[in-house]
Order: C-alpha cells, then structure tokens, then sequence
C-alpha cells in the first residue's frame, strides 16, 4: 500500500492530525526550523548576490534523519508547516534536505487543524511559493547583516556582548523617545467645576461645568477658580435643553493577532510571548476528556478581519439557536480591513463556535480558558446585532456659564449578550425651563498629565499603526528588548533602562535612517512587494547594503566610546570628583571618576524630569563584625551575588559570602553560599570549596521536606510562578513559598 508523508511543524500537532487520516498517511514534525544561517560568521556572501550558507541548525541532526528516512518511504510527501512567511520557509528547507529521498513533495496549508481542512488541503496540493520564501529570506539576511554589522561597534564602545537589530532598535526608539517625553514635560494646573443639584423629581445628579462666558472652560488657577465660585454663589442653575436619543453601538470584529495580543494584556494581564504561547497550544489541539486531542482556534497568525462564509453560516445559526433570532443583524456582518493588511488568512476564530468556553473549561488550564473564552466571545459577539442605548443630555445654565452631564440607559443587549459593555447611567427627569436647588459647588484642582509609558498592548498598538514589524514578529521584539536588557517591566508598563537609553542614543547619532520609523515601515512593505513578486529579494538586499555600508563606515570612524562612563553632574561623596555611569555585569551604577585612587561606588535612581541622584544605602544588619564590633550588613557585588561586609569599611574591610544557612549535603561540614559565574549568573557552592565541589543553580532554602526528610528545599521558577520544591526529584513535593509546612 502506498503511503504519503506530512510534515508538520509541531509535535503537538502530529497527534491531532494522525486522528483524522488513516494508515496511509504518516506525519512527522520538523519542530520548527531546521536550518539556518551559521551562528558563529556571518553566513552571508555579499560579494555573490548575497547568497546565504545554510546549515542544520545543531541539535536538529536527529529530526532531519528521521524525515530522510520517512520521505524514502512515502510516495508523496506533504510540507504543511504553518500558513505564513516563516512556515513557507521552514517548508523550502525541509523540501531542500529531502529532494534526493522524496519521489514527489508538494506544499499544503490549513488555517485550521480539523479533519475537514487537512483533508481539504490534501486536495489542493500546490509547489512552494518561492516568492514568500525569497521575502522571508530577504528578512533574515537583512536583520543578520545589521546586527552582525552594528554589534561589534556597540561592543567596543559600549559594553561587550550586547547587540543591535533592525526593527527592536526602532522598537526601542519608541520606548525611550516617550521617556524624554515624560521628563521634558511640564504640567500645567486647570480646575474642574461640578455642581450637586436637585429637580423636582427629588434626585441629585451632579453637572460638570463646560463653558464661560460662551468659550470652552480654561481656568488656570486658583485666584480664576475663587473668582469664579465668588461669581456663582446664590445664582439659580436653569435647565435649557433636555436632549434625548438612540444610539447604536456596533461590535468590534474578531481578534487580529495585534489585537489580541492588545486585549491579553489589558484584561488577563499576560505579555505578548506568554499569549502567543498559549494561543499556539490552542490552536494545535489540547486533549479533551474523551481523550481526543481538538483544536479549538484558527491560526493566530494573522492581519486579516475576514471571516469564511461557512464559519459565518455555522455562527449565524448558534446565535439563532442559542439567544434567539432578534440577536442577529439584518445582514451578515463584513469587516474592512486595514489597507495595508496581508489578509492571507481569516480573522482567529473557535474552530467550533458551539464548543462554548463552560463546555470545555475542564480540559483546559487556567490561561487556556481565559484566552479561548477572549476569542470565543469576541468572534460571536462579532456577528451579532448591535447593541441599544437610550443616550439622555442635560444642559442647564447659571449667570455666564454653561453646565452638563450626560446619562444612558440600555434599550437592547445585542453582542453585549456575550460580551458585557458599558453599564447605565440613569439620571432623573427633569424638564426644559426647570429650576435646579443647588446642594454643593465643588472645584478641584488638577494637572495635565505625561504622555503614558508603553504596555505591551499599547506598544504592540503602536508597532501596528507605524507598519513596524508584521503579526508574527510583536512578541519576539518585545522579549528581545527585555532579555537585552535595554528595557524593563515596572508596573506593567516599560521603562527604559540606562543601557538601552546609551544603545538607542549611539545608534540614532550613527545610524539615523536605520532608526527612523518610516523608513523601517517602508522597508516593510519592500518586503511585502518580494512576497508579492514584485521585487527582486536580490535587489532590495544590494539597495539597503549600498546606503548602508557607507554609514556604517562613518560610524567605525566616529561613533564615540562610553566604556569609560557617562559623564554625570553628581560628585563623589568621598573625594569630591564627577561620578559616572558604568555598565557591569548586574546593570548600570555609579563609580568615581578618580578610579582606581578612590573606589567609592554606588546606584543611583531618576526623578521623573530624568535627574540623577545616589540611591539611599538600604542595609540590612545581619549580625556583628567579629573583626571590629560594627554591625554586618547584606550587600550585593556588581555581579550580582550577595555577600555579608562590614558597615565600617573602609575602615573595616572584612567580607564574607552570603550563606543560606544549609549545611553542604556532600561533605556536611560547610554551608552553601552564594556565588557568581564569570558570566555573571548566581549559583551556590560549599564553602568548603576546592576541598568540596558541592555546586546547584538552584537557592537553598532552610526548610525540611515533610515527605522524604531532605534537610532543605530549592527555589525553582516556573511558569507559574516561583515554588519550593524538595531537590529529590523522586519525592517531587512542591508548595509555595508562603506556605507553612505539613
């Protein structure tokens, strides 16, 4: 019997799919890429047409083998990594390693994984779009050609092992501009007015002052705003127009990935990668309790609002079935898209719209519900009527000045049925012409606000209406600023930090048209038109290069070195030099200009106008010198392990490893303390050592196992969250760290 091979990208994948075909069909997965440009050199020929050197990525050694054996023994095989740029990739690759064991290969995609689209698919065979692959080629020799290019200069004159790419740098831009923003920006005092007033109908309602004298309200200050108050005392509010009308409020359309990666983060509070993530697992099939794996969305990949006629179909007839007829539209709902939108792919959707989120909440985690029952309700709220209000505003004057407030009542739910909205607003009824008692003038005094910082949401929102970067590449931008360490989360919102504050400035005073935002969009849609075929990938590689070479020339020669330290105005408490900014291996701190004579150094903290200042010494005694009787106090090297030093120094230079206060479990003579890597990274040894090479990544915890008596637990950090856990991995006891023990 002959058999044919699909080749997914996903283990998760393969499971879910092998249920719908029969033994004729094997599926294997290429666990995502399976070559790349070589990590160590460039990879790249520029003198020959830019032509890249492919290599197996290492590790994937294994998988590639045991795809050359599957193809030698199918008669057809079938690439369906996933429907987008990258996957079309991933499918030229694994076409190029099995050309000589395939008889035949052929590309096939689905946006959804059901038995209905593989098999649907399968009908559809078509060869790999070359055009698609060339545009994500294009990207990635582009991107390696900048970061290679950029990074060894920002190593020498920065800090080393740090590094620059294309569209994070333009990303960073963003975060770091709306910083200056802040700190340049100067408040201006207003004050609001509200009156507390009563009708006829015997209910207080309170009206918000508009206008005075005919104009908008702009009251500046205190002396305008007792001036005014002085002006209104004893004066009657009259009621001048009571306006009454219906409003519509319409449905947003299904989820892009932008938008909800945006509403991910707004209401569940989880980041771009973590969403992307689950929607993924969604996506490739979780197990059911019947012991199925289903798929529950489509592909989450996508810039497209559009939505399949029988995916609308199937809808229309759950919300007739489900709430009635009256919450349909009159017509089948049809969104816009962007203009600048691919539209490959339909909008992410529930595969099945009548598995409703209650139905298989038991099947799935905590995040796996949130974000399935976000897009179940967002998509069926989508194609429902709109919903109704009854708006009602109250205008009423006194003397020279103009008051209102505003009401609303829900006349009819429509998609708010399945996605609660705005709540009413009952005001009470008066008439035109009516007089008001008024039972408190309030005046209060605000500030104008900074411009916001970025949250993911609000970044994502941003990177979108800028052009920059596509669906698929939000969560990666995001993650690598972090993990660069160029910015950091504080309070869900981004803050950059001195380091990527120093890369960004260095990169925009020598690589200007690199960071600038347009010609980052534009180089987006040279992209799109490579993918379209209507540029060579060739040719936009040899236009970029030819501008590009010569800056980068120009910023060898000039681009300045700050691996001495940031010049600050703040002076050295000790000997009374210039202190500046240094970058170690834990972050940027202050040292004295006067290294190595004086040693003095310190961290230092911003203001919200971006003034330095030393950060106050927060020390935490934890016992007595035994050199000098002063207290012992817990400090933290500039590589980040903590250690136990004299509060005395310099006078006193004793010091001691930080222990955790666990006896070694090799040789129980030492404790375990802490240490640093050269690299930077903490672990814990015996400080017994060299005579015990006791060693663990993870932090030792005084505390007792309650199952098997290990003598201390380990800090672990999950996904969850961070958890004790006994170092006996055959015991596998785990318990929060707040948790008393058993």
């Amino acid at each position: 019997m002959s058999k044919s091979l699909i080749v997914v990208e996903s283990p998760a994948k393969v499971k879910t799919i092998r249920k719908f075909l029969g033994p004729e069909y094997m599926v294997e997965a290429s666990v995502g890429h399976v070559r790349d440009l070589p990590s160590s050199s460039l990879g790249v020929d520029e003198e020959h047409g830019f032509a890249p050197h492919y290599q197996i990525i290492p590790g994937k050694e294994k998988v590639v083998k045991e795809l050359e054996s599957a193809a030698a023994g199918a008669d057809t095989v079938y690439l369906a990594p996933d429907p987008d740029r990258e996957g079309e990739a991933i499918a030229w690759h694994v076409e190029e390693l099995l050309r000589d064991k395939a008889k035949d290969i052929k590309r096939i995609q689905f946006n959804e994984i059901t038995r209905r689209a593989v098999l649907e698919a399968l009908q559809h065979p078509r060869d790999v779009d070359m055009d698609l692959v060339h545009a994500q080629q294009a990207r990635r020799i582009l991107d390696r050609l900048v970061g290679y290019k950029i990074s060894p200069l920002l190593w020498r004159t920065v800090k080393r092992g740090i590094s620059a790419g294309r569209v994070q740098s333009v990303a960073l831009r963003l975060i770091v501009d709306r910083e200056g923003e802040r700190e340049s920006f100067v408040p201006e005092e207003y004050w609001v007015f509200r009156a507390l007033v009563q009708g006829s109908a015997g209910e207080e309602f309170r009206l918000n002052l508009t206008r005075y004298k005919g104009k908008k309200v702009a009251i500046a200050s205190l002396a305008e705003a007792q001036a005014l108050e002085d002006e209104l005392q004893g004066k009657p509010f009259s009621v001048t127009k009571v306006d009454s009308k219906l409003r519509e409020r319409q449905p947003q359309p299904p989820f892009t990935t932008s938008t909800l990666q945006q509403a991910a983060n707004q209401r569940l509070g989880y980041g771009a990668k973590r969403t992307m993530g689950i929607a993924q697992r969604l996506y490739e099939g979780v197990e059911m309790g019947d012991g199925n794996v289903t798929a529950l969305i489509t592909y989450m990949r996508t810039d497209s609002i559009r939505i399949s006629d029988e995916a609308q179909a199937a809808c229309a007839t759950f919300i007739g079935e489900r709430f009635g007829d009256k919450y349909l539209p009159g017509e089948g709902r049809v969104y816009k898209a962007k203009a600048t939108a691919q539209d490959a792919h339909e909008a992410i959707r529930p595969v099945d719209v009548t598995l409703e989120p209650d139905m298989v909440r038991p099947s799935l985690t905590a995040e796996q519900y949130n974000l399935y029952k976000l897009v179940w309700c967002r998509f069926v709220a989508s194609q429902m009527a709109q919903a109704v209000y009854r708006d009602t505003t109250i205008t009423a004057e006194c003397g020279e000045t103009q008051w209102q407030t505003k009401g609303q009542c829900q006349v009819f739910d429509g998609w708010q049925k399945v996605l609660p909205g705005e709540k009413d607003n009952l005001l009470p009824h008066v008439e035109t012409g009516e007089s008001l008692d008024v039972h408190a003038l309030e005046k209060e005094q605000k500030f104008t606000q900074p411009p916001a910082r970025y949250s993911e949401a609000s970044l994502v929102r941003t990177l979108e209406e800028l052009g920059i970067g596509r669906p698929s590449t939000y969560a990666t931008i995001i993650s690598t600023l972090e993990d660069r360490g160029y910015v950091e989360k504080k309070e869900r919102v981004f803050v950059p930090t001195e380091l990527g504050r120093v890369v960004c400035q260095q990169l925009l005073e020598n690589f200007a048209k690199l960071m600038d935002v347009h010609f980052t969009a534009q180089m987006e849609g040279s992209l799109d038109k490579v993918a379209e075929g209507k540029e060579g990938w060739d040719e936009l590689l040899t236009t970029f290069m030819d501008d590009f070479n010569p800056t980068l020339a120009n910023a060898d020669k000039n681009m300045k070195t700050v691996k001495g330290g940031l010049e600050t105005d703040l002076h050295c408490p000790e000997c009374g030099k210039p202190l500046l900014i240094r970058f170690g291996k834990a972050g940027a701190f202050l040292a004295c200009s006067g290294y190595p004579a004086c040693k003095y150094s310190s961290n230092f903290t911003r203001d919200e106008h971006g003034h330095l200042s030393i950060a106050p010494v927060k020390q935490i005694v934890v016992g007595i010198c035994p050199q000098c009787g002063s207290d012992l106090v817990l400090k933290r090297s500039r590589t980040g392990s903590r250690f136990i030093a004299c509060s005395g120094y310099p006078a006193c230079h004793y010091a001691a490893p930080y222990s955790t206060h666990v006896k070694c479990p090799k040789c129980g003579k030492g404790e375990i303390v802490e240490k640093s890597s050269k690299k930077g990274r903490i672990f814990y040894s015996c400080s017994t050592y060299p005579a015990c090479d006791f060693s663990t990544w993870n932090e030792p915890v005084a505390r007792e196992c309650p199952l098997c008596k290990s003598p201390y637990l380990v800090v672990r950090n999950t996904k969850q969250g961070t958890i004790l856990a006994c170092p006996n991995r055959e015991c596998g006891y785990t318990c929060s760290p707040s948790d008393e023990d058993e």
